[in-house]
């Protein structure tokens, strides 16, 4: 499988299943995406999220079989199926019909080798506009959950680093710097422990020390 960032703004996620999985599944999707959530019963963390306000999730109440499934697929007409029940039968069944209407799905309870239009939702740690993406193939949740934990330590600051290194990208550019003069300014700007200690005390401290950098590479 190759890893992939899919923009699901403005598009609907259908969760079967409102238990444990479904509701983390729910709440997730929900940061981007409208969510739909079918089930007969729904996890008590879910529920209170919803009713707080906290969250846009719509849920339903309604107990789907292998025979139904299909229905809720037409009548929601998600950009991606999350089967996520406890019951095996209406999960292959939430998964036979998305692929069957071209639906991208996502089957909780399988891990793994998977049906082309399958997809996994990886563990994600961010430090926007910075997101890390961390995927087992659905063999070790545990495992992805701490590598997740590990990477977010790492990555601290990349958010600040990202907009710093755009921003100083496009102004060389506007200079007319030469291409290659201005991918080595920037990926010593990036590498710079001078630029990271900067950041951690404040933008103007970080930027002075950026444009030290560049200038080594730019006037030399």
């Amino acid at each position: 499988m190759i890893p992939l960032y899919h923009d699901l703004s403005d598009e609907t996620v259908l969760v079967v299943g409102g238990g444990a999985v479904g509701r983390r599944k729910a709440l997730g999707f929900a940061e981007e995406a409208r969510v739909v959530v079918v089930s007969p019963a729904f996890d008590d963390r879910l529920c209170e999220a919803v009713a707080e306000g906290d969250t846009s999730v719509e849920l339903v109440r309604a107990a789907p079989d292998a025979a139904t499934v299909p229905e809720w697929i037409d009548r929601v007409s998600p950009a991606l199926v999350v089967a996520a029940t406890d019951d095996r039968a209406v999960n292959a069944a939430a998964e036979a019909a998305a692929l069957d209407a071209g639906v991208l799905v996502n089957r909780t309870d399988v891990s793994g080798g998977r049906d082309p239009e399958s997809v996994v939702v990886p563990a994600t740690v961010a430090d926007d506009p910075v997101r890390v993406a961390v995927s087992t193939g659905g063999r070790s949740p545990a495992l992805s959950k701490a590598l997740r934990e590990r990477i977010g330590a790492e990555i601290e600051g990349a958010g600040a680093m990202a907009e710093l290194s755009g921003e100083l990208r496009e102004e060389l550019s506007e200079a007319g710097v030469d291409p290659m003069l201005r991918r080595e300014a920037i990926r010593r700007v990036v590498r710079s422990e001078g630029v990271w200690k900067g950041l951690q005390k404040g933008r103007s401290n970080a930027r002075r020390e950026a444009e030290n950098v560049i200038e080594e590479v730019v006037d030399r």
